[in-house]
């Protein structure tokens, strides 16, 4: 099987003789056709985030992540960026690079097609029925991360696919599989190009979606955010005024007695610590539910939780 990520496209010969104008519009071109490639795969996406949602709500479950070459690092992009955006604990992330040993420097191409190799760290890392793992692969074909994959699914974790090849092993051994047909690349079989534009893409809106499923955005807030810079404790603070409708003052000095967000909010609608604590534990952290079911939903500025905007 030959995928299409590997085709040469004859519209682009003579590139390299092209002025530096003419290089730039007709890549800036092609990544546009790699973001609107995405739309199709939507309603497959969706399947797998809310599958994964319900499969992460049970309980300390990791989402794992595995692929090589351009399409690994930009998975571990995606798997390191959920810390400090929505405080995902790092235990419960996962990330197989091929030929990785840290991010330091390039992994080793030829790990891709280890597949023993990707196997053995899959089944090292005791993936099991609460995990959700991610291969990304845009021909579909890296031996490595199939092997990941299916070592996964074998221990009882759903898995999800990430591909730019429909017909193509890793997507046959996924439960779930997205496929964005970016096809040839500008500079032929360059997957860090189209096909890389698009799975960042899709994976941002994978894991963004999953978050917001969790009850870690209110409204359009980053609630869970980790304030470890002035700028993020000043988004902190006013993201606390901005859900108990406060001041700037009064929001910090909640945020200094009460610790995190959920916890100021509901403390200013009224909760003691004790209470507080107990409608997060009965809402399971989600902070809209834990104020609704305490009748402090008046005194916060939330929407009803509907959509809003395109």
């Amino acid at each position: 099987m030959t995928s299409a990520t590997e085709d040469v496209a004859r519209r682009f010969d003579g590139l390299d003789s092209w002025s530096t104008g003419e290089i730039l519009e007709t890549l800036w071109n092609s990544q546009s056709r790699a973001v609107a490639a995405c739309l199709p795969a939507l309603p497959h996406l969706e399947g797998a985030v809310v599958a994964a949602t319900a499969r992460l709500a049970r309980g300390e479950g990791r989402l794992a992540y595995a692929g090589a070459g351009s399409s690994g690092l930009i998975a571990a992009l995606d798997a390191l960026d959920l810390g400090p955006t929505f405080d995902w604990p790092e235990a419960r992330i996962a990330i197989f690079v091929a030929g990785a040993a840290g991010f330091s420097r390039p992994p080793d191409p030829a790990a891709e097609d280890d597949a023993a190799g990707g196997r053995a760290r899959a089944h090292d890392a005791r993936l099991g029925v609460g995990d959700v793992l991610v291969g990304v692969s845009a021909s579909g074909s890296s031996a490595f991360t199939v092997a990941v994959l299916e070592e996964a699914r074998r221990a009882g974790a759903l898995t999800v696919a990430f591909a730019s090849q429909a017909d193509s092993p890793l997507v046959h051994a996924a439960e779930h599989a997205v496929v964005v047909a970016t096809g040839a690349e500008v500079i032929a079989g360059s997957t860090r190009l189209g096909a890389g534009t698009a799975q960042k893409v899709m994976l941002n809106l994978f894991s963004t979606a999953i978050m917001v499923g969790l009850g870690f955005v209110f409204d359009n807030l980053m609630i869970n955010v980790r304030a470890e810079n002035a700028k993020l404790r000043h988004r902190r603070a006013a993201i606390v005024a901005s859900i108990a409708g406060v001041d700037l003052a009064v929001a910090a000095a909640a945020l200094a007695r009460h610790g995190d967000v959920k916890r100021a909010v509901l403390g200013l609608a009224g909760l003691s610590p004790a209470d507080t604590e107990a409608a997060l534990a009965r809402s399971g952290g989600n902070l809209r539910v834990a104020l609704g079911a305490a009748g402090g939903a008046t005194a916060a500025r939330g929407r009803s939780g509907g959509r809003s905007g395109p």
